[in-house]
């Protein structure tokens, strides 16, 4: 990593920039994004699938699943206020864009059955 051209001060060319924040696009970018993820589900009481790294879980009489697609988030739950409220901590740790409910995901088109509760 180099200095950028405005920050470069004489004889201080080689020492380089501690970068203490990942930035977007880079490699590191997507490891630190699930680190910051998985530290906020573990932390709101969340158990990792030990299966795939990328689903969490709240077992209760209505178990909540949060679905991690880089950063892409899908929360199925049978429960409209676990929804809510998981939204609400997420809107308090993340800047977060709502689109609704999910028609497709994966390349996956969803469908509902609401009668039968099944998607």
């Amino acid at each position: 990593m180099k200095q950028p051209e405005s920050y470069i001060q004489e004889g201080k060319e080689n020492i380089v920039c501690l970068l203490k924040k990942s930035l977007y696009e880079l490699l590191q970018s997507l490891g630190q994004w699930c680190k910051r993820f998985d530290y906020f589900t573990i932390n709101a009481r969340y158990n990792r699938y030990k299966y795939d790294s990328c689903v969490y879980f709240k077992q209760s009489d209505d178990p909540t699943y949060v679905l991690l697609y880089v950063d892409d988030t899908l929360i199925a739950t049978k429960n409209k206020t676990h929804v809510q409220k998981l939204k609400a901590q997420l809107k308090k740790e993340f800047d977060v864009k709502d689109l609704r409910e999910a028609n497709k995901i994966l390349g996956m088109e969803i469908t509902r059955d609401r009668g039968s509760g099944r998607l």
